[in-house]
């Protein structure tokens, strides 16, 4: 029997079935956090009159006893229940009797699993949080180790100028810092407390709605109940948003790892237990894990717009549609976290080739240079560049390997020091909490 089922009255199985989709596998990610909810919002009660403290105690102990089943792996939810939250409140009615009944007083399971939702979510960013500042820290050990190893730049995939690893290394260390800007405003969104706002319209009890926010240690609470409600999937799709850029810049950093091994570059290589071949060519190293990255977090990037044709377009209040962001959701977020920790084991084994620009197929990276040079000795620029263009077309053009040398040294003068502070002050504000 469901929770809000009335005396003699059934529901077709085949409303059933399609009403609860994949609710209770995805909902077992949260049965740690209901239970914590819980835990809060029945000291609450008890606080305003509504639970005696023997009957605190005895809920709180056996609530306890299920959080302890949760993390052993041992809780499962039985077939005739319909989401997580009846599991719980039917498992402990079963085991302490009547008081069990009571821990629904003042709540709604559309607050409930709001709050649900958003520990998950807090949690999950925390864990998303740590990986990426390790993710960081190895891009700046790998930046100041490389920073000395010339590679060519691109613009338009063209022949740009000298750039160096220590360079490539560093840009994708400072691209995580941006994309820590939004999970940092995504755990902020997520860090506001929606319990006591129940169906979206309130309650007629007291309820200390501060005193739960402090207990579950929420930063401050959605004080208005209806936007309470409207939360709701926007939290989901800001989170969504945070991923995507997160995503992007995983995306963006496989595809040139994808390219740096090809043959016509050999950049890079990895040992040959990391990379894959093929069933008829004896040479192949293929860089697949770094492929799958790159299309898992392209799928990550359409998560945002995903949420949104989800949820757009409703009016305020409940509606069923909510129940599907977890669909898109919640596998997403194991999917980034094995793309953060499949990125930073492959860097860890990187190859870097020595030597790459003395090859004179590089020459012309060094044309800047050559007429900076010619600046120096009082020639315009306009006239600098004329010259050195001229010897180019010309087929005159030899670089030095003075000015090969000399590039390394600027080149491997990196900020390291500023990106690392500036991360380490937001993943602070995210871990602290």
């Amino acid at each position: 029997m469901k929770l809000w089922q009335k005396e003699k009255y059934e529901v077709s199985e085949l409303i059933e079935k399609f009403t609860i989709g994949k609710d209770k596998e995805l909902d077992l990610v949260l049965a740690e956090f209901d239970v914590i909810g819980s835990i809060a919002h029945t000291e609450m009660l008890e606080s305003i009159g509504l639970l005696t403290k023997s009957e605190l105690l005895i809920i709180h102990t056996e609530l306890k006893n299920i959080l302890l089943e949760i993390k052993s792996e041992s809780f499962k939810l039985d077939d005739n229940v319909e989401d997580i939250h009846s599991q719980i409140e039917l498992m402990l009615t079963k085991r302490i009797g009547e008081c069990g009944k009571k821990i629904h007083s003042g709540r709604s399971r559309n607050d409930q699993v709001l709050l649900d939702i958003k520990l998950y979510l807090k949690y999950e960013l925390k864990e998303l949080t740590q990986l990426i500042s390790d993710l960081f820290d190895l891009l700046i050990q790998q930046s100041e180790k490389y920073k000395e190893k010339l590679l060519p730049g691109y613009t338009h995939f063209q022949l740009a100028m000298p750039s160096s690893f220590g360079l490539w290394f560093g840009a994708y260390a400072e691209s995580l810092v941006d994309d820590m800007e939004l999970v940092l405003a995504a755990f902020n969104v997520a860090n506001k407390n929606p319990l006591g706002s129940g169906a979206g319209y309130g309650s007629s009890f007291p309820l200390n709605r501060s005193m739960t926010t402090n207990l579950l240690g929420f930063e401050s609470m959605n004080y208005n109940v209806v936007y309470a409600q409207m939360t709701r999937g926007k939290t989901e799709k800001i989170v969504a948003m945070a991923m995507a850029s997160v995503s992007a810049t995983l995306s963006k950093l496989a595809y040139d790892v994808c390219l740096y091994m090809n043959q016509n570059f050999g950049f890079i290589s990895f040992p040959d237990n990391l990379t894959t071949g093929s069933s008829i060519m004896p040479h192949k190293k293929n860089p697949d894990v770094f492929e799958l990255i790159r299309a898992k977090c392209n799928k990550i990037q359409a998560l945002p717009n995903e949420l949104t044709l989800l949820t757009s377009n409703l009016p305020s209040g409940y509606h069923r549609d909510m129940q599907l962001t977890k669909e898109n959701l919640f596998p997403s977020i194991k999917e980034l976290k094995d793309c953060i920790i499949m990125t930073k084991f492959m860097l860890e084994q990187i190859q870097i080739k020595d030597d790459i620009l003395k090859n004179e197929k590089y020459n012309y990276l060094f044309s800047v240079e050559a007429a900076n040079t010619q600046v120096l000795d009082g020639i315009p620029f306009r006239d600098a560049y004329k010259n050195v263009g001229n010897a180019i077309n010309e087929n005159n053009f030899y670089p030095s390997f003075e000015l090969n040398h000399s590039h390394e040294g600027s080149i491997g003068n990196l900020c390291n020091d500023l990106i690392e502070k500036k991360m380490a002050l937001k993943v602070s504000k995210i871990l602290k909490n």
